[in-house]
C-alpha cells in the first residue's frame, strides 16, 4: 500500500493512460481486493444491483480494443465540421488528445479491464420498470447512476492506494450491444457504466489536477 493520507489519495487519483505499465501482470486477487473495498460504497436501497465483469483473457481484450476504437470513431463522426472544442480554455487540454490516442494504440496490451454494470436502463430499452429502476424521469436516472458511480470511484481509489491506475472511459458505449454480446451481458436488463483499464502505474507520484476554484463553482443559498 502507498503511504498516502486520505486527502492525498483523493486529490492525486488521476486518469492514467500513458503511465499504465502494460508489461506487468495484475493478479486477479488484487482486482478482487479492490472490488471488495469498492462494494462498501453506498448504493440505492442497498440492493447491490451492480454487477462487475473483469477481463484478463488476451483474445477478449483484443476484441474489446477493436470495439473501443470503433466506438470512438463513431463518436468522432458526430462532430462533423465543428470539431471537438469542449476543452477550450482548459489548461493542459492539448495533452488529453495525445493521452487518449496512446490508450487507443495500446488498449490491446492492457493486463486487465473492468466493465461495471447496473441493473436497469435510462434509454427506454429495459424489459420492465420496478426493481430494475428503469425510466427516463430524472428520479430514475439519478437513482440508477447513484447506485454504481460511487463504487466505481472507490475502485479507482483502491487501485491507486495499491500502486495501480485506471481511466474512466465510455467510448465503447457507441458499440454497447456488441460489447454486451462479447461479454455475455443481458443488454435489456443491465447498462454498462463504462470501461476501465487496469494496470500498475509507471511510478506512483501523481499531483492534483487543475480545477476551477470552489468560489467559482459554489453558490450558497
Amino acid at each position: 500500500m502507498l503511504e498516502l493520507t486520505p486527502d492525498e489519495l483523493l486529490t492525486t487519483t488521476r486518469t492514467v493512460r500513458k503511465r499504465l505499465d502494460l508489461s506487468r501482470p495484475v493478479p486477479r486477487a488484487v482486482i478482487e481486493e479492490c472490488l471488495a473495498v469498492a462494494l462498501q460504497a453506498p448504493n440505492g436501497s442497498n440492493a447491490n444491483s451492480w454487477r462487475w465483469i473483469a477481463v484478463d483473457d488476451r483474445a477478449t481484450i483484443r476484441e474489446l480494443a477493436r470495439l473501443y476504437n470503433q466506438g470512438l470513431e463513431d463518436f468522432i463522426a458526430t462532430f462533423g465540421s465543428r470539431g471537438y472544442d469542449l476543452g477550450t480554455g482548459v489548461p493542459g487540454f492539448d495533452r488529453i488528445g495525445a493521452s487518449t490516442q496512446h490508450l487507443r494504440d495500446h488498449f490491446h496490451e492492457l493486463p486487465a479491464v473492468l466493465v461495471p454494470l447496473v441493473a436497469g436502463r435510462t434509454d427506454g430499452t429495459a424489459r420492465s420498470a420496478g426493481s430494475t429502476g428503469t425510466g427516463s424521469h430524472v428520479f430514475y436516472q439519478a437513482s440508477l447512476w447513484g447506485s454504481v458511480v460511487q463504487a466505481i470511484w472507490s475502485f479507482m481509489l483502491a487501485l491507486r492506494a495499491r500502486g495501480l491506475g485506471s481511466a474512466w472511459t465510455t467510448g465503447h458505449l457507441w458499440r454497447e450491444r456488441e460489447v454486451a454480446e462479447l461479454l455475455g451481458i443481458e443488454h435489456e436488463r443491465y447498462m454498462q457504466a463504462g470501461l476501465f483499464p487496469i494496470a500498475y502505474t509507471l511510478g506512483t507520484k501523481f499531483a492534483p489536477a487543475w480545477r476551477k476554484p470552489v468560489a467559482e463553482v459554489l453558490r450558497w443559498v
